[in-house]
């Protein structure tokens, strides 16, 4: 295919998910793991694509067809209170952040509030849905493994001696929860990477054969203002979310193992589970 599509006719985006499908599952179906990265590679590539087209599209489309407009979306991470939904959340945030789709989240990472076109939030949830899976999977076979345990840490004690309240640091084995965090850590920064440099390939492309005519960098910065002004009005995000930056421990060893499972991920399936709207941070 060509990097820059000519013709302007609306895509459907169930036709562009079901190719976009169509690789993922031929992604979770071998056990190469060089393949397997192709393929999420040539999803990505297509969904930049897609969205590259839309923008396009945007620019040329005549008044009797609905021009499409930039829409927000609640996609449920977890249940609020469930331990672990800070990494679940990253992960979406990565993939959105290569998908053009702004977030805001809420301060217990149970709810994400995506903002971008229809079929740039469709394909940034069947990627979340399938990458997730895959993600857990690692993780749980990496600490069952046991090969974290022989690492240790540092951790912040806090003592009140007297009438003073003293902080040290001390040594402490790695625990499970601290080696599951790190591992998930490393895997959804390694996604988001993988994603954003298949993006920009996609957009450097298209870019080195736009012309005049097709208009392709002039609609991409249209796209780019219409949703931030769409994120600006809409938004009603206080503060900042600092669930990435929880402190849990640091183990090295869980994140290079998690990063080398983002560097092979294959794509699973995974439900979404319903919970409650509450406060939002950006």
């Amino acid at each position: 295919m060509s990097a820059v599509v000519r013709n302007l006719a609306p895509v459907s985006s169930e036709k562009t998910l079901a190719r976009i499908g169509g690789l993922l599952r031929q992604a979770e179906s071998t056990d190469n793991e060089h393949e397997a990265a192709a393929f999420l590679a040539a999803a990505q590539r297509l969904a930049t694509q897609s969205s590259i087209d839309l923008a396009v599209a945007r620019s040329h489309v005549a008044n009797r067809e609905r021009r499409p407009v930039p829409t927000q979306r609640m996609v449920t991470i977890g249940a609020a209170g469930k331990k672990g939904l800070r990494t679940y959340a990253q992960l979406f945030l990565l993939i959105a952040a290569a998908n053009d789709v702004r977030c805001d989240i809420t301060q217990s990472s149970a709810l994400v509030y995506a903002y971008g076109f229809d079929t740039d939030i469709d394909t940034c949830e069947a990627l979340y849905a399938s990458l997730l899976v895959q993600m857990v999977r690692a993780s749980d076979a990496y600490i069952k493994a046991g090969s974290y345990r022989g690492e240790v840490t540092e951790r912040l004690v806090t003592e009140t001696r007297g009438r003073r309240r003293v902080q040290y640091l001390t040594t402490v084995p790695v625990a499970g929860v601290t080696a599951r965090l790190n591992f998930q850590t490393a895997f959804a920064e390694r996604i988001g990477q993988r994603l954003a440099e298949t993006k920009r390939e996609t957009e450097q492309a298209a870019l080195a054969q736009d012309t005049p005519a097709a208009g392709t960098a002039l609609a991409l910065r249209d796209k780019e203002i219409e949703l931030r002004d769409f994120y600006h009005e809409s938004s009603q995000a206080r503060g900042t979310w600092r669930g990435a930056r929880a402190p849990a421990g640091f183990s090295a060893h869980a994140r290079r193992a998690g990063d080398r499972a983002g560097r092979s991920a294959r794509i699973g399936t995974a439900p979404e589970i319903a919970g409650p709207r509450g406060k939002l941070e950006r």
